[in-house]
């Protein structure tokens, strides 16, 4: 029997990715729904705005990670009409749903949906001409890993643009928002999908997640450059911008 070399690190990055791809599959159902209501609808602002920044050249092709039920993929494809987009994902259930959504809007043919994973990506050296990744990067473990990967499919000049939570380490709106996380999103979670255990991971994870300084430091030494971020709705939100320099590497 050949020894297995996989270190506990490893180990347990793995069985992460195994237990938060199983939490999606059981809420992909109401995930939309959800989105768009505990956001009271911000959400889809805040996608339209990341989009927005990918500044795709005509015909270009998008890689959206962890594309979920494809709202990032949808709404490229109405902003760079000529796109293609290959959107991944690493829970099966959730990518149907987008699947069935992109055909609904007619895009089927734009868009190769495949399962995988972030941290080793199914597309060859330099073959996107952007990367985008909507609330997923916190559901990556080692995130350094991801983005080297985005790094190595990204065109010189292409870049990656990053929507995510802010650190829940800091006090929003007098300490308001922390309450939201603490109770009322498990609550919400709980009375809606029946699950209140994937809205409490969702609750530890922004609160463990790094500050905007920090995550823009991961990302420079995963080798981007003119790594910049703008907050929204007083930090709750921010978007990431990074470019693969022109005269990089593959």
């Amino acid at each position: 029997m050949a020894e297995d070399r996989t270190s506990p690190r490893e180990a347990g990055e793995a069985d992460h990715g195994r237990r938060v791809a199983s939490m999606f599959g059981r809420i992909a159902r109401w995930y939309d729904f959800l989105n768009h209501s505990l956001s009271l609808g911000q959400d889809v602002i805040w996608r339209r705005r990341l989009v927005r920044r990918l500044r795709l050249p005509e015909n270009g092709m998008l890689l959206d990670l962890a594309c979920g039920t494809m709202d990032v993929t949808l709404e490229a494809l109405r902003q760079y009409p000529g796109a293609r987009v290959a959107a991944l994902d690493f829970s099966g259930p959730m990518l149907a749903r987008g699947r069935d959504k992109a055909a609904a809007a007619g895009k089927a043919a734009v868009v190769v949906p495949a399962l995988a994973d972030g941290r080793c990506l199914p597309l060859p050296d330099a073959s996107v001409d952007a990367a985008s990744i909507a609330f997923g990067i916190r559901n990556i473990l080692p995130r350094e890993q991801a983005f080297c990967e985005i790094f190595r499919v990204l065109r010189p000049g292409g870049r990656l643009c990053v929507l995510e939570f802010g650190t829940g380490k800091a006090r929003i709106w007098k300490g308001v928002y922390n309450l939201y996380l603490d109770r009322l999103l498990p609550m919400a979670g709980r009375l809606v999908s029946g699950d209140a255990q994937a809205y409490r991971y969702l609750a530890d994870t922004i609160r463990a997640f790094p500050s905007a300084r920090e995550l823009a430091a991961e990302m420079t030494a995963s080798g981007f450059s003119e790594v910049f971020w703008q907050p929204f709705l007083s930090g709750i939100v921010y978007v990431h911008v990074a470019r693969k320099a022109p005269e990089a590497a593959g």
